[in-house]
């Protein structure tokens, strides 16, 4: 039998320890981050971004801010008015999306696609602006005994680890027979990273010193870099002494400052967009601290010991704080790595998933999507954190939902609809980007819901209530207009036109998505409560929805993927198996167990899973879990293929172009806390959905159960 809670804590310093990462050989796959949520810095095996450009390919040594975006101009003589949204019917009427896209739909012709290419050519500029910028390459400056460039192949004695419980990054290798050792940390709540370095190599002046190069901004590649443009840009010195230089950058418009402070080395220029530190003879130690900020930077800035010492108490504390599992003593063979992968997914969604901002799907990593924040995949970055006792840094980012109600409004009216309509790929601004897919998914929608169930479950006051009211009520609002009655059945269903979950669906013939179906009564019903909390009647128009929503639908004693695909299982078996997300994310008060129960051994007997993604197998675990199948659970959760594998790092790669995938990590944490603390209506047992065959020791503390 698994045991939910010991008498005797977990020594989380000794779990955390025991899965710190390392290498002790150049890899341009497993680079190390560190960050604080609103900014990171990562690194290859020196500690810097020393052979950033060998790294391109494969994972982007980023230095990005939540803050960091730039715009380029719209193409000669337009505007984004210029950019025409397309009308799909709609159960009789025109419903406007911002919607690019082509003739055909994953081989099968569609409907709807533009054919102006004054749209193409703005939609095309939208999707692409804003990006994210890199703020600059730090690395270091090698030479060889004969003054050559240093390349991965002329270090010796590689050892890096990354000391989780700190944060702090340490790496040590020899160059020329001689030992380099380079710390590196982020100031928790700055944007600034610290770096010192200790080497006999500095005190002769001649082989180690300090690169900082700034690039142009790249929209379409995920590294975000341009070497190949340096007039479209400017990178100007504001403020100089003997050991500090203060720069404000410049592009096409968007402005942000950098400070850098050092010791024991001096500043020359020469390239306008490249500094260089050589050290000075005399000392084997330098230390340097570089900060960016969108304001300027005039005070000066914690030195690197100030930063080190900063970065190892907030880690500690986040280590202390909130949750933990620990799998020590299981005999289960899977049980190290189940172990290593939460503590690492912990480590990785704190430094890129907890901003003031949702997160890219790369976190401060990649500029993938134009560094685009994908809405519904919010919960599975985020919503972790309410589930492992760490709600502030889910909160972080649920304000910026309050800021973007105008532009959800006008979405929402633009389109005959009440309420708000969230966006599903979007920037800061809140602005839905035109797409072939995005404009048209609603799986979002009813997201803002379960954040604010969250924060009412960690905090059940009056305040709780007041704060998310306007955001509870207009998502339902919308919710509820977006169903239509059909006059033939009498009930109300969803779509045409829409995308389910599962993207690979033509949107014009798309009607009644089990798994949205299942999420749309749940959301409702959840916001009819947060009203009945606040002393209001419950809202009719929402209750005759609950009542007459479409049935999920069935073919042969499964769930379809939505009532219009009786091929789900075959000519559909790929991408997303979402269906079962209706009774496994959520609870499904419309899932038939034993249809759902059909439907999951015919997904794991058919689904193609070479073509899935990450979060898949968190879903699917989920679901196995609510149906009392926990050896299946953990088996799916562990399922060993090419998109379900964690690197060294932590990271779950999905393929080139995506090196790093955070909504797997946050999925995991996820379904690992419903794993091991329980849903609402689940087994009172400890652990119950891990195998209670012996094999499972589970120790957790405090979890939160899932919905």
């Amino acid at each position: 039998m698994p045991s939910l809670e010991n008498i005797m804590p977990i020594n989380r310093r000794a779990l955390v320890d025991r899965h710190c990462p390392g290498l002790q050989r150049f890899d341009s796959s497993c680079p190390f981050t560190v960050g604080n949520g609103e900014f990171a810095f990562t690194a290859d095996v020196t500690g810097l971004q020393t052979f950033s450009d060998l790294y391109d390919q494969t994972v982007p040594l980023g230095t990005m801010a939540q803050w960091a975006w730039r715009s380029q101009p719209p193409p000669a003589g337009r505007s984004a008015g210029d950019f025409e949204w397309t009308n799909f019917d709609s159960h009789g009427r025109p419903v406007p999306y911002p919607y690019v896209g082509s003739k055909m739909w994953f081989g099968v012709k569609s409907a709807y696609w533009p054919l102006d290419p004054v749209k193409e050519e703005v939609g095309l500029w939208l999707k692409h602006n804003p990006h994210r910028l890199h703020l600059g390459v730090l690395g270091l400056a090698l030479k060889g005994n004969s003054g050559q460039a240093v390349q991965p192949s002329d270090l010796a004695g590689i050892n890096q680890r990354l000391d989780l419980w700190s944060g702090i990054l340490h790496s040590q290798f020899q160059l020329s027979g001689q030992p380099v050792s380079v710390r590196t940390a982020c100031h928790p709540t700055l944007n600034l990273v610290a770096v010192e370095i200790e080497s006999p190599l500095l005190a002769e002046g001649r082989q180690i010193g300090i690169r900082l190069a700034f690039p142009g901004a790249n929209p379409h590649a995920s590294h975000a870099k341009d070497w190949l443009h340096p007039k479209s840009h400017t990178t100007a010195i504001v403020g100089q002494t003997k050991n500090t230089l203060q720069l404000e950058r410049d592009l096409n418009g968007s402005r942000h400052f950098v400070r850098l402070e050092w010791d024991h080395a001096q500043l020359a220029t020469g390239d306008p967009h490249v500094f260089h530190l050589q050290t000075q003879p005399g000392s084997d130690r330098l230390s340097i601290v570089l900060a960016f900020a969108p304001q300027p930077l005039a005070t000066a800035l914690p030195d690197a010991q100030a930063v080190f010492a900063a970065s190892a108490a907030h880690w500690a504390g986040f280590w202390q704080s909130g949750g933990a599992v620990e799998l020590a003593g299981s005999t289960d063979p899977r049980a190290d790595e189940l172990e290593r992968r939460i503590v690492l997914s912990q480590y990785l969604t704190a430094v890129q998933c907890c901003g003031s901002t949702p997160p890219a799907e790369t976190g401060l990593t990649c500029n993938s999507w134009c560094g685009k924040f994908h809405l519904e995949m919010h919960w599975w970055h985020a919503a972790h954190f309410a589930l492992w006792g760490r709600i502030d840094r889910l909160q972080r980012s649920l304000a910026w939902y309050q800021s973007i109600l105008p532009q959800a409004r006008a979405t929402a009216r633009r389109q005959g609809y009440a309420g708000v309509r969230w966006p599903k790929e979007t920037s800061t601004e809140g602005q839905e980007t035109p797409s072939s897919i995005g404009p048209l998914l609603i799986w979002q929608q009813p997201h803002p819901l379960l954040y604010a169930e969250y924060c009412w479950r960690d905090t059940p006051t009056r305040a709780t209530l007041e704060q998310f009211a306007e955001i509870v009520e207009a998502t339902a609002e919308f919710m509820a207009s977006y169903a239509a009655l059909d006059p033939a059945t009498a009930t109300y269903v969803l779509g045409p036109p829409l995308i389910p979950a599962q993207e690979n669906h033509d949107p014009s013939i798309t009607r009644n998505p089990t798994f949205e179906l299942a999420y749309w009564a749940f959301g409702l019903e959840l916001a009819q409560t947060w009203r009945t909390r606040l002393g209001l009647p419950r809202q009719a128009h929402w209750d005759d929805v609950i009542r007459r929503l479409s049935p999920l639908p069935v073919a042969e004693g499964v769930y379809l993927a939505h009532e219009c695909c009786p091929e789900t299982y075959t000519k559909f078996h790929v991408d997303h198996p979402s269906m079962l997300g209706a009774f496994g994310w959520i609870p499904g008060p419309n899932v038939d167990r034993a249809i759902m129960a059909k439907t999951l051994d015919r997904v794991v007997a058919d689904w193609r899973w070479c073509e899935t993604w990450g979060w898949d197998y968190p879903l699917v675990a989920m679901t196995a879990a609510r149906l009392g199948r926990p050896a299946q659970a953990v088996d799916i959760l562990l399922m060993d293929t090419p998109h379900n594998r964690y690197g060294v790092n932590g990271h779950c790669f999905q393929f080139k172009g995506l090196p790093l995938y955070l909504p797997a990590n946050g999925g995991l944490l996820a379904a690992v806390a419903m794993l091991a603390a329980g849903w609402d209506d689940g087994p009172q047992s400890p652990a119950p959905g891990f195998p209670a065959d012996g094999t499972w020791n589970v120790r957790a503390e405090g979890l939160r159960k899932f919905v």
